[in-house]
């Protein structure tokens, strides 16, 4: 690999937020859509799991059995609810009376914010456990120093208090939540007590980590903390890329980190149902799949590349024509380490915020008044009055 420069790979239009993967295998033997399907249906006709849910919760269920069966749907519609090869794995992980709580949360996560349709939760919750990140990566805001100087008041970690605080204010409401967003999560001293704290109270809660800081003690951690998916942030399977791409980055120190994950995994928690995943940006003409799953196949049970988002200047760059709304007002909502209520994650400044938990709870900001002028405004193709949604692509 050679020191030239980089070919970026240069965005245009909009970027997809429905279904961000521009690369995905999956290891899982089994992940045929037929069996899915009969399991899912056989789930159905037990009603299994049905006590936890109510009658809202039921209807949902019904739509996705509906849609998963029905042949002569139109399959190009985008409003109806299908099975990815990511959303299949998932499903192999759980039991059966976990299976349609799962697909009611799906269904919200994936269908709400197409018929741009709220209720008292966000489908997703994304916890910050740190802003700080010991990376730059060249297609991340952490290149933005007016963000990471400490002086300007972005920089910090979450207490566990504050993580308490929002956890138990969703137990049983949000069942989709990851510990990830500005900063490396790992890069705070409480994570293992915080992964603690989430044991056996989520269906899906996903940790996203560049891997570099994963020692012994966090493996443990996150192996034992109700973790179903850890995402390994990684975008090369050549060191020298990996170093130009993941500024700071030892590609060497990753793989030996995350070898050890594995070890300890089949050694002490054989049994344990958690999926695995090296994901990594597709920001390079450089990049090659193919060499990524020969480098990462044998260590994980996913590899990925999700299409590049150019979030790395969202201050500075020029304001577009989209006119389209943008899928995660109605999809998530994030959680600075501050406990600053943030509608993405493109706006590293929170520009948007819609206020604190310190002060509201997550049901009322997500339905706020604040919140729905956004939606409000997206739907009747305004986004060009708020910044920086009028320079952003995602839709």
């Amino acid at each position: 690999m050679s020191d030239e420069k980089l070919n970026k790979i240069e965005k245009v239009n909009t970027y997809n937020k429905h279904n961000s993967f521009f690369s995905f295998s999956s290891i899982s033997k089994d992940k045929d859509n037929l069996k899915i399907l009969d399991r899912i249906n056989s789930v159905y006709k037990e009603k299994k799991g049905f006590s936890i849910l109510d009658g809202n919760d039921l209807k949902i269920l019904e739509k996705v059995i509906k849609d998963l069966n029905n042949k002569e749907i139109n399959q190009s519609s985008k409003e109806i609810f299908r099975l990815s090869r990511n959303v299949i794995d998932e499903l192999i992980s759980l039991n059966d009376d976990q299976i349609s709580k799962y697909l009611v949360h799906r269904y919200r996560y994936e269908i709400y914010p197409i018929i741009k349709k709220i209720d008292n939760y966000p489908p997703y919750l994304q916890i910050e456990p740190s802003s700080i990140c010991n990376y730059r990566c060249v297609f991340c805001f952490e290149t933005d120093k007016s963000f990471t100087n400490k002086k300007n008041g972005f920089m910090g970690k979450m207490s566990v208090e504050l993580f308490k605080q929002i956890i138990d204010q969703v137990v049983g409401k949000v069942e989709f939540l990851s510990l990830a967003s500005r900063g490396e999560p790992l890069a705070n001293q409480d994570i293992s007590e915080m992964l603690n704290y989430c044991r056996g109270k989520f269906l899906n809660l996903k940790v996203n980590t560049n891997a570099s800081l994963m020692d012994e003690k966090k493996i443990h951690s996150i192996l034992s903390g109700g973790v179903k998916t850890i995402v390994f942030s990684a975008d090369a399977a050549d060191e020298k890329l990996y170093a130009k791409l993941r500024v700071n980055g030892n590609l060497n120190k990753v793989l030996k980190n995350i070898e050890n994950f594995q070890n300890i995994r089949e050694k002490k928690y054989s049994d344990l149902k958690i999926i695995t995943r090296v994901s990594g940006v597709k920001f390079s003409e450089e990049q090659n799949f193919d060499e990524m799953i020969k480098l990462w196949s044998g260590l994980v049970d996913q590899v990925a590349f999700v299409d590049y988002n150019p979030w790395e200047n969202s201050y500075t760059k020029p304001v577009n024509k989209i006119e389209n709304a943008c899928s995660d007002l109605w999809r998530r909502m994030f959680v600075w380490w501050d406990g600053k209520v943030n509608p993405c994650d493109v706006d590293y400044k929170s520009y948007l915020s819609v206020g604190n938990i310190k002060n509201d709870t997550i049901s009322k900001l997500w339905t706020s008044d604040v919140y729905n002028d956004y939606r409000n405004k997206h739907l009747s193709k305004q986004r060009s009055q708020i910044s920086p949604c009028n320079s952003c692509t995602v839709i």
